[in-house]
């Protein structure tokens, strides 16, 4: 029998560090090679680690909630006469060089590793033993507060969907804060200053002020997804010039159009929102001003200007990790279905934690739907390495001038930050107004 050390491997595309999320083993349970051994956390995607030995879990190196570099060493195996072997049904183990640590589940070809860890008698049974549910399920439930044996599930097999875990969120929802805590009776109180009041008192803060500080204020760590948006914002807000133009838009006969789309066979097994038009009016504008969808890149010789004749299209994605922006590769390629479905395969990966590095790379021009937070319309911050950014406006309906009349009409606002390096004005006004002529007539698509 021997140890063997286990670090946290390379995952690759730049990213250099992770955190541990969940460990899904404990010391002293037997596992086999390709086990899942925890969920880990980058600044792009939420993954689980295989295991690369069969044997005993030894040791756990890393507490839960712990950001680390890669190379730093996680767990520990007791390997040998002892060592469980993997089921006939298993799938192969991934072959690694010594030290290389292993292949992460969505990154690998081996597809998707499941666990086969049986947990010891002695060891607690979660509450939630018995729920079928993916772990990216699990981690949605566990952020949103959802106890998963009280979800009724739909999928396949009694299998939980986010889709469950949400309707029960939102139903759950109605019944919080239904009283209003009390304030307490003690108005003030005199506690005993710190050595921070007492500093801040030769700085000319109170003492009552600098002592309520501590427990007024939460600090939350930087990491993660929100320490790669926040770096990447602050790169792009103060490198690239921007510009922000917008336009009102009577989006009446998108509307319609959607209406009839979802009523339609063809789109029975798919769902059909506006951001599909919109999605589909940004391509056909891009093909008309494409400098909205180039880059600014530095060079040793001064810069240069990058015009891509493919559109990857970057949709943002509030997630219970923050802010992801996957992108639809070779958007300009698909038609009306495709589309919907890429968009839908896209949004539903990303709420799920599932977005990988690669889905994130290449993106040429980005969507961003203020609208599904009710807000008419925004100036956003361009993404690293592309040179414009569309916000759609909430769609809801207004009087509007219909041939010298006032008629109710679904109106919605389009928004659009640009690189002032690589595009002017002329240019960024006509592509939102392209975008605009395409929600007011849809049939402009039809070329």
């Amino acid at each position: 029998m021997s140890t063997q050390t286990f670090t946290l491997p390379d995952v690759g595309e730049g990213l250099t560090e992770a955190e541990i999320v969940t460990w899904r083993v404990a010391p002293g349970d037997a596992v086999a090679v390709n086990d899942v051994i925890c969920e880990i956390e980058t600044a792009k995607s939420l993954v689980e680690l295989p295991s690369p030995h069969a044997g005993t879990v030894g040791e756990l190196l890393v507490p839960e909630g712990r950001t680390i570099d890669v190379g730093t060493p996680i767990i520990t195996f007791v390997t040998g006469a002892a060592e469980p072997a993997a089921p006939a049904a298993a799938p192969p183990a991934p072959a690694a060089e010594e030290g290389s640590g292993s292949v992460l589940v969505g990154y690998g070809s081996g597809g998707e590793a499941t666990s086969r860890r049986r947990r010891p008698a002695e060891r607690p049974v979660r509450s939630t033993v018995g729920v079928i549910a993916k772990p990216p399920i699990r981690k949605l439930a566990r952020d949103l507060g959802v106890d998963l044996t009280q979800v009724a599930p739909t999928g396949a097999d009694g299998e939980v969907t986010r889709d469950d875990v949400m309707r029960h969120a939102e139903q759950a929802s109605v019944f919080r804060n239904i009283q209003t805590p009390e304030w307490g009776d003690v108005r003030e109180e005199t506690v005993p200053a710190p050595q921070s009041a007492r500093v801040g008192l030769a700085r000319g803060i109170s003492p009552a002020r600098a002592g309520a500080d501590e427990s007024r204020t939460e600090s939350i760590p930087v990491k993660g997804v929100r320490k790669a948006t926040s770096s990447a914002m602050v790169q792009s807000a103060y490198s690239a010039p921007h510009v922000t133009v917008w336009k009102e838009v009577d989006a009446t006969r998108t509307m319609e159009l959607v209406k009839r789309l979802k009523a339609s066979p063809d789109f029975a097994d798919t769902k059909v929102s506006p951001l599909l038009i919109v999605a589909r009016a940004v391509i056909w504008a891009v093909r008309r001003t494409p400098m909205v969808n180039a880059a600014w890149i530095d060079t040793a010789d001064g810069a240069e200007i990058a015009v891509r004749h493919y559109v990857n299209l970057g949709i943002a994605a509030a997630t219970p990790r923050g802010l992801l922006v996957p992108n639809i590769k070779d958007a300009q390629e698909m038609g009306m279905k495709d589309l919907a479905r890429a968009l839908n395969r896209l949004t539903t990966t990303a709420r799920e934690g599932r977005s990988t590095p690669a889905d994130q790379q290449g993106g040429t021009i980005t969507i961003t739907n203020i609208g599904v937070f009710g807000m008419d319309a925004g100036t956003p911050i361009i993404n690293p390495g592309e040179a414009g950014i569309v916000a759609m406006g909430t769609i809801s309906q207004k009087p509007w001038v219909v041939d010298g009349e006032v008629r109710p009409r679904w109106v919605t606002t389009v928004a659009g930050s640009f690189d002032h390096r690589v595009g002017d004005g002329d240019g960024m006004s006509r592509f939102i107004a392209d975008v605009a002529a395409v929600l007011e007539e849809p049939a402009l698509l039809v070329d």
